[in-house]
């Protein structure tokens, strides 16, 4: 399996801000696409195929900052089995492309808190460390299952989303368990309970869902 080891960027004040970066790669012949989602507090880096948006990795962690460089301790890591990293120091010179769009009324950090079913509320504990997270912002969104403690990684899924008037629609460009999703639309609707969303609809398999997301705000 390919190791990715991407160091780059030479980091100044706007950078410490919610924003959404994007830079292309050329390894060994084969385009790659690397998206950069991070607030003031969390960092993800996913690297997906330029041509099919066929899924390479994804790491991320929360982070801090100086005047010449971000420093990720990772939560997850896709790779870990390869490459081990728990950490990574992100420095350099190649420039990342500002790609952010406008922000939205459910950015944030949500981890997986239950599902609604015919008995009502279902809900997890959300203090374990087998974790799903939605991480949305500025127009993008993604996905993430893993485990704090063994660094396993179960899936991971991204786009952009939209949110408005209660209604909220991803578009998948990257999907860890099946490229056939790439492209997909799914439409759902959302209701904001204080620091739960609750969202319904349709999942990428067509079957119904309707679950509990909580606002994640602290680690």
């Amino acid at each position: 399996m390919k190791k990715y080891f991407s160091l780059f960027l030479l980091i100044s004040p706007v950078f410490l801000v919610a924003q959404v970066f994007h830079f292309e790669e050329n390894n060994n012949g084969e385009n790659l696409n690397h998206r950069i989602m991070m607030d003031q507090e969390y960092f993800i880096e996913t690297v997906y195929s330029t041509e099919n948006g066929a899924f390479i990795l994804t790491r991320g962690g929360y982070y801090t900052a100086s005047s010449n460089e971000i420093n990720v301790v990772f939560e997850f890591n896709s790779n870990y089995t390869t490459d081990s990293l728990k950490t990574l120091r992100y420095n350099g010179k190649e420039e990342w492309e500002n790609v952010s769009l406008s922000s939205q009324v459910l950015d944030g950090k949500w981890l997986m808190a239950g599902r609604v079913n015919s008995e009502g509320e279902q809900r997890r504990d959300l203090t374990r460390s087998r974790k799903t997270m939605k991480f949305l912002i500025d127009g993008y969104f993604q996905w993430i299952a893993f485990d704090t403690k063994t660094y396993r990684f179960s899936g991971a899924g991204g786009g952009q989303f939209q949110a408005k008037n209660n209604t909220y629609e991803e578009s998948i460009e990257y999907f860890s368990r099946d490229n056939s999703k790439i492209g997909n639309k799914l439409p759902f609707t959302y209701l904001l309970k204080k620091e739960d969303w609750y969202h319904q609809g349709l999942n990428s398999r067509g079957e119904p869902l309707h679950e509990i997301w909580h606002k994640r705000t602290n680690q």
